[in-house]
């Protein structure tokens, strides 16, 4: 854990009564637990148009972009729509890139009203790698989202086990790309006599 470190959510979901925020909170409160300050974008709050590789500071864009440069590891959460994650948070990542993800630490959450949500984090973990980011190995799926929440937040065991456990791996591997290179950089040494 790097000194200071910064755990950002992002949450994907528009809705009222989103079990995706309720989950994030559970992931910034056991980040804030580990010591970690945190922050939380929920993309309701703000104005981001789809996506024009033309006009790339619309909107919020900017704010938004800020938010996660800030960041020493983000946790990434949506709602499944359609075998995917949602529209909502595949704006937002369009708008940031290398300079908001490379060599950061990133955590991914999703949370499905029927089964599980495997296809949605598989799609979040290809676009992570695609911007150079270290998505975590440990992802949460939340299936039957409808069950799994009360006024008290989290009521399966299991669940909040693995929230809480994401939110103190993005704290633990925060510093990640800081580590020392693994393989050598320079060339092997000749056999020749």
């Amino acid at each position: 854990m790097t000194q200071n470190t910064h755990v950002v959510a992002v949450s994907g979901s528009l809705a009222t009564d989103s079990v995706t925020r309720i989950a994030l909170q559970e992931v910034l409160a056991a980040s804030q637990d580990a010591g970690a300050q945190t922050s939380f974008v929920d993309l309701r709050e703000y104005n981001l148009p789809i996506f024009d590789a033309d006009n790339q500071d619309a909107g919020d864009a900017p704010e938004l972009r800020e938010q996660l440069r800030n960041a020493d590891a983000i946790v990434l959460g949506t709602p499944m729509y359609h075998g995917s994650y949602s529209s909502p948070l595949k704006t937002a990542l369009d708008y940031s890139g290398f300079d908001e993800f490379e060599e950061t630490t990133v955590g991914l959450l999703a949370v499905a009203g029927g089964s599980f949500p495997k296809a949605a984090l598989d799609h979040l973990r290809s676009v992570v790698r695609a911007l150079d980011a270290w998505p975590l190995p440990l992802d949460v799926a939340i299936p039957d989202s409808h069950t799994q929440v009360s006024d008290a937040g989290l009521v399966n065991d299991s669940i909040r086990d693995r929230v809480n456990k994401l939110g103190t791996d993005l704290v633990q591997y925060s510093d990640i790309s800081q580590q020392p290179e693994t393989a050598s950089t320079t060339p092997p040494l000749s056999n020749a006599d």
